[in-house]
């Protein structure tokens, strides 16, 4: 399948934590694109900045120094109002513990961000049922998320990343908490969302995980090494540390 034109541009991304004696440097220099129907998983060692790299990309942070656009918005440039109006609309979050309100059948869960948006209840819910059903739970929408499967739970998060409008997914460890067979199964939803448009940045460390994405790249120290040109092999990764 051909990709699609740049969602997602990172340059220069540097982000410290602290100063002096306490500072921690997350990330350095990264440089990276994303484009609609590719999915990127990002691999390394715990503390290499794999999260941090997420957090930045999907606004929920700011870079030291660098910049992020996502469809065209700096989201440095657009402040933390501007910033959440993107997430709201163009950015969903998978991540391991999922974040699914508890009180919310899997159909209102998905709503859910659509209706923080404005969106009226009624179309909200007619494109969550629509998400759920891509997803293959349109046979569970009115269950609450203590009756799910852990797999059936995952692709509910799923549903509500990419409901509406939003187009970019960032997964951080999706599959961490599930056995190889529901991990699978979570990795063809994200595969098949990204083959539909989307474009879906990975976080994990299962290298079987990573096989179903179109590139994979490393971070070590907080440094971003692509496969396509210094060679990285494991021993590499294990050596890395730095901040989480």
């Amino acid at each position: 399948m051909s990709l699609g034109p740049v969602l997602v541009t990172a340059r220069g991304l540097t982000r410290v934590h602290g100063a002096g004696a306490t500072e921690v440097v997350a990330l350095v220099d990264v440089d990276l694109d994303v484009r609609l129907g590719e999915l990127v998983a990002v691999m390394g060692p715990s503390g290499s900045g794999k999260s941090t790299l997420l957090h930045l990309l999907g606004g929920l942070d700011v870079p030291t120094s660098g910049g992020v656009t996502v469809a065209g918005h700096d989201l440095v440039a657009l402040g933390r109002r501007g910033r959440a109006r993107v997430r709201r609309q163009l950015v969903g979050y998978v991540f391991q513990d999922l974040n699914l309100v508890p009180s919310l059948t899997a159909l209102e869960n998905v709503a859910l961000p659509l209706e923080l948006d404005g969106v009226r209840r009624g179309p909200a819910v007619e494109q969550a049922y629509v998400a759920l059903t891509e997803v293959g739970l349109d046979d569970v929408v009115d269950r609450f998320p203590g009756a799910l499967s852990g797999g059936q739970r995952q692709r509910v998060a799923i549903a509500r990343a990419l409901v509406g409008p939003r187009r970019l997914v960032l997964a951080d460890e999706p599959t961490g908490a599930l056995d190889s067979v529901t991990g699978e199964d979570v990795m063809r939803c994200l595969r098949r969302r990204v083959d539909a448009g989307a474009a879906g940045l990975l976080v994990t460390h299962d290298a079987r995980f990573a096989a179903w994405a179109d590139r994979t790249v490393f971070l070590r120290d907080g440094r971003l090494v692509d496969t396509t040109g210094d060679a990285v092999g494991p021993d590499a990764l294990l050596s890395g540390s730095g901040a989480r």
